[in-house]
């Protein structure tokens, strides 16, 4: 490596390094697991190799990081295959999708979008296709159980079609079941669900919230969108009571019923079963005021029952999820509080959730920096620009980006016109 190349490599590792919040004299073993894939993610991306496999790139990076990354890949000259559930930065990336379905691979030039119209056609016909050979199989089926008369001319070419018609449909690829997400609303809460004036909060001297003043009502949809550690699970344990706001007034409406889902799952006991952190122990739980079986009840959130008596320390990320989902749910709400609920969940669950929500009728505070989701499911964001500074946007993620973009443009030009007017003020005036 020559001189030049080798500082533009330098170079290259401190663009990457920074962006990615990494300091290159950490050591490994003194990161955590989303850092450590962070730090694996870095390596990939400064060794510019000539094909760049991915997976799941944007877990665990907020959404400023992930736009630098979606930047740097569009720069990257080589090939790139990724994994992902972000919607959003599928649409941004992709100009192929291979999906992996029931085993067999099918690939769909063209983008995001066009991959889900051919996706919804190929579906389509395959299942006009299914119900034509179902049909087909029935009449086979009255033909061969008919009587002795029938069974005397019976042809033997007919017999072994039918033997093979068998075998297909015992072969076939059934579309995999759904999980089945519903959420049982609690009586209404107050009126007013928190209400907040001046509040300040600061750890290890670092501002987390200054002076920060709001007022959340029954129904409100808001999310809380910034930077990794810049504050947001402070506030959510703040408004829970799980930590006492420093300076200000923090007052919680009546009538309450909070679930709440923990971005750590702390909640879950890694030693016990899918069964036991669900039912503690009991075959049977309470959903939507009757006793259901919980084996049942989790086979709505896909765990058979085999999978239901497993460790959680044996499940992967997303099961870990949709278990802490099956959880909070069980419990009647009116508030329900998530903080990266989307982390590790398939599209198609992301979906269901997104629906779910849409016809939650209580209070929503979301955490999460999947773009699509939040611009889905919220009507409100607020901003965490750092320094303890909270401001509230009307909309999801991006209606809140271009209305902050326009406000900082905005003050830009007034401290332009103030500054050149006092060069003007400060400029000696000229004798004659």
């Amino acid at each position: 490596m020559d001189h030049l190349n080798a500082w533009r490599f330098d170079d290259r590792v401190k663009n990457v390094l920074g962006a990615l919040k990494l300091s290159p004299e950490t050591k490994l073993t003194d990161l955590s697991g989303g850092w450590q894939r962070k730090a694996a993610l870095a390596r990939a991306l400064v060794c510019d190799p000539d094909v760049l496999l991915l997976d799941e790139p944007t877990n665990h990076l907020d959404v400023t990081t992930i736009e630098w990354l979606e930047n740097f890949l569009k720069d990257f000259k080589g090939s790139i295959i990724f994994i992902s559930h972000d919607r959003a930065f599928i649409k941004s990336m992709a100009t192929r999708i291979v999906d992996l379905d029931r085993g067999q691979l099918a690939s769909f030039p063209g983008d995001y979008d066009q991959y889900l119209n051919d996706k919804e056609e190929m579906l389509r016909v395959e299942e006009m296709q299914n119900a034509e050979f179902d049909k087909k199989l029935a009449q086979e089926e009255v033909w061969i159980r008919q009587g002795i008369k029938a069974r005397r001319t019976r042809n033997e070419g007919r017999v072994r079609a039918l033997k093979k018609l068998r075998e297909e449909r015992r072969d076939r690829r059934e579309v995999q079941g759904k999980v089945n997400l519903n959420i049982d609303d609690a009586s209404r809460s107050g009126k007013i669900v928190f209400e907040a004036e001046n509040v300040s909060f600061a750890f290890e001297g670092k501002k987390i919230v200054d002076n920060f003043s709001f007022n959340i009502m029954r129904g409100d949809r808001i999310a809380l969108i910034g930077p990794n550690g810049c504050g947001k699970s402070t506030v959510l344990k703040l408004l829970l009571g799980q930590l006492s706001a420093q300076g200000g007034r923090l007052h919680c409406g009546t009538k309450l019923e909070v679930a709440y889902f923990d971005q750590y799952r702390e909640i879950l006991d890694p030693e016990k079963t899918v069964i036991d952190n669900l039912a503690d122990g009991k075959q049977e739980v309470m959903v939507g005021g009757r006793q259901r079986h919980a084996l049942s009840y989790l086979q709505d959130f896909l765990f058979a029952p085999k999978r239901a008596r497993t460790p959680v320390k044996a499940l992967s990320g997303g099961e870990k999820n949709r278990l802490l989902l099956a959880r909070i749910l069980l419990k009647p709400n009116n508030l329900l509080i998530l903080d990266e609920p989307t982390n590790d969940l398939d599209i198609e669950t992301l979906e269901l959730l997104e629906e779910m929500l849409a016809n939650y009728q209580g209070t929503l505070l979301l955490v999460s920096h999947d773009r699509e989701f939040v611009d889905n499911t919220v009507t409100t964001s607020w901003i965490f620009e750092g320094n303890g500074i909270i401001e509230e946007f009307v909309g999801g993620y991006h209606d809140a980006k271009q209305q902050r973009d326009q406000v900082l443009a905005s003050r830009s030009q007034v401290e332009k016109a103030a500054k050149k007017e006092k060069v003007v003020e400060e400029t000696p005036k000229t004798t004659q």
